[in-house]
């Protein structure tokens, strides 16, 4: 095994542990015990608890650019609200169903790395891109220059809450019609009030 293909294995392990035991239980003897590795075999390649927390940041957000990337090669510009509505909520629900581990690691991750700008602005980054939100909008019609963020935020939340929040008591199966439904008909209601607003 080359040592490049040993540093994805220990990112990925080390994400796993984030994930089920917490941040604080991300440690070099961790991530050797949950590979199967001799102790030390992680501090070889990391020596320092700050470059595993690195490894697995890092691992989290080449993930997510590629689950972006690939879902703008597969899809022409959305027609409608109601069409952005249905692929940002698959998107959600890929988040609580296939990516759960990855959205879980990042929450316990999120305060580790609070100290660390460089980490902390690769972590916010890892899930969600104003700039894709943005630019979403914008196609939809909308005018606010804060609605990407706004969008960001308000779709953060909604995972949020599927996960730990007051949704997760009766949130539906991941990858269920009603799950993906739930999501999106939240972000219509969002779409429409940036694409749509008020009259004063």
């Amino acid at each position: 095994m080359s040592d490049t293909d040993r540093r994805v294995l220990i990112g990925e392990a080390a994400l796993d542990v984030a994930a089920e035991r917490g941040a604080r239980a991300l440690t070099h003897r961790a991530v050797d015990v949950r590979l199967g590795l001799p102790v030390g075999s992680t501090s070889f390649y990391f020596r320092t608890r700050k470059e595993l927390l690195r490894a697995a940041v890092t691992r989290l957000a080449l993930r997510a650019r590629a689950d972006f990337e690939e879902a703008e090669e597969e899809q022409e510009a959305p027609s409608d609200v109601e069409d952005a509505a249905l692929r940002i909520a698959s998107l959600l629900d890929h988040m609580v169903g296939p990516r759960r581990r990855d959205t879980m690691a990042r929450y316990a991750l999120v305060v580790e790395v609070a100290d660390e700008p460089e980490l902390r602005a690769a972590l916010a980054r890892a899930a969600f891109s104003v700039p894709l939100a943005a630019d979403l909008l914008t196609t939809l019609g909308a005018s606010e220059p804060r609605a990407g963020a706004d969008l960001v935020a308000f779709t953060e939340g909604l995972v949020f809450d599927r996960v730990a929040g007051n949704g997760a008591l009766d949130a539906p199966e991941p990858g269920s019609a009603e799950s993906v439904g739930r999501f999106a008909d939240a972000v219509a209601i969002f779409l429409r009030g940036a694409v749509e607003p008020s009259p004063r």
